[in-house]
């Protein structure tokens, strides 16, 4: 009786901690929601003004406070969500379970110890702002898309890589002898290919010779068409994802 009394008592726990910390239709998890979305943006907003020069010791003191409250909050809603899932690996290696733990390594990282040349770490800190995709019913719905063409996301990432390849091979032969110095290798080559397929042409690098030109010509074309492909097909997948979303309503 003692084990069952224990056990009850453990799930009725574990199902007041799931109401809160899963976004649900009651007030407790509306305003767990809304203050966990504060703390993003508030840390985030500090991410933002430490980086300020000529801070004074009190304003860079409660910085360092108000970073180390958000980093326990979210440490903790890192715990209870694991602590409340059904399955707490597959929840672990989840999407948003590495983008909860990502949002607060580089703190626990840097705990006392001297990183300073691993400064880059604290960018993860911008994880933080991944973590309001699962409040926004808009930015859930554009992941779902995301994992739902994941596969022709992969394939069309690959087409390109062998594209922009192939890109810095031709303008290499092309406008090599006519300008060493901006293409002395494929590798040199790679940035003209790379701007040039994206359609940004910053203009540092550009084809002087009559090949050179004919070749870029047909690049941007293909470029066009680049820019393009991506945003249809994460459309396609958008419509599926919310036409049931709109059915059931």
């Amino acid at each position: 009786m003692l084990f069952l009394s224990k056990l009850f008592s453990y799930e009725k726990m574990k199902d007041t901690i799931k109401n809160i910390v899963e976004y649900n239709d009651n007030k407790l998890s509306k305003s767990f929601a809304l203050f966990i979305q504060f703390l993003i943006v508030l840390s985030v907003i500090t991410f933002s003004v430490e980086t300020l020069p000529n801070l004074k010791p009190q304003t860079k003191a409660i910085l360092n406070s108000i970073e180390v409250f958000c980093v326990v909050v979210f440490t903790l809603e890192y715990l209870a969500r694991i602590f409340v899932s059904d399955r707490k690996l597959k929840f672990i290696f989840s999407f948003f379970g590495l983008i909860d733990l990502f949002a607060i390594l580089p703190f626990y990282l840097s705990f006392g110890l001297d990183l300073r040349s691993l400064r880059v770490l604290r960018m993860f800190r911008l994880f933080r702002l991944l973590k309001l995709v699962r409040y926004n019913r808009a930015m859930r719905h554009f992941a779902k898309a995301m994992l739902l063409a994941k596969e022709q996301i992969i394939l069309f990432m690959g087409v390109t890589l062998v594209l922009i390849y192939f890109a810095a091979i031709g303008i290499y032969y092309f406008e090599n002898e006519a300008q060493p110095e901006h293409f002395s290798s494929i590798f040199d080559s790679l940035w003209w290919s790379i701007v040039t397929l994206t359609t940004v042409g910053y203009g540092d690098v550009y084809p002087i010779t009559v090949g050179g030109r004919i070749f870029t010509f047909f690049i941007l074309l293909i470029g066009l068409g680049i820019v393009a492909i991506p945003t249809g097909i994460i459309s396609s997948s958008l419509t599926k994802v919310v036409e049931p979303d709109s059915e059931e309503e």
